[in-house]
């Protein structure tokens, strides 16, 4: 076997003592000590949101404050952590959407649970799941960190309607205003 030796410099005396290293690390203090501080004061300052952020999913009205959930259960089924459960319910005679079947009667999202994928606001066609730019959801037990139908809505708001598929009337205008 053989036996390889390598061959090192000899260190000066200043490079023995380590001095350029200890200044080296004395500056970089300095240039961190002159430096404006980073720190931000959460939660009073909040760092800026970048576009396309998917946050809490939310449940939202239409402009008529009429839910635009039909509980299709399609965010339910494609959803990967199974953070979404629905009740599907009927909904009542005469309440002014004969063109709708049914309404959740229960709809809760587990947040505990949730990874924030945004499938669930691709996949719904009555666009009544949004994805909020809130990031920070905590709470005292598991319990409060499920969101109910009703805590949903509070969360969501209104949104205005861009395609007036609740809108009948409104609609049927639209196209017919198109045809001219």
């Amino acid at each position: 076997m053989a036996v390889i030796q390598v061959q090192r410099k000899t260190l000066t005396l200043v490079e023995r003592a380590y001095l350029p290293q200890i200044f080296g690390g004395m500056l970089t203090t300095i240039k961190h000590f002159l430096r404006p501080a980073e720190t931000m004061e959460y939660p009073e300052e909040r760092p800026a949101i970048p576009p396309g952020y998917r946050g809490v999913p939310t449940l939202v009205m239409d402009p008529h404050g009429r839910e635009k959930c039909v509980s299709c259960q399609l965010c339910e089924f494609v959803c990967p952590p199974k953070a979404i459960r629905i009740v599907p319910g009927s909904v009542a005679a005469g309440a002014g959407v004969d063109h709708v079947e049914k309404a959740p009667q229960a709809f809760d999202i587990d947040m505990l649970r949730c990874i924030y994928c945004g499938l669930c606001e691709e996949v719904c066609p009555e666009e009544a799941i949004v994805l909020q730019t809130q990031y920070s959801t905590s709470g005292y037990s598991r319990a409060e960190l499920v969101n109910h139908k009703d805590r949903l809505y509070e969360l969501g708001g209104t949104l205005p309607d861009k395609h007036f598929k609740w809108d009948v009337k409104k609609a049927a205008e639209e196209r017919a205003g198109g045809r001219h």
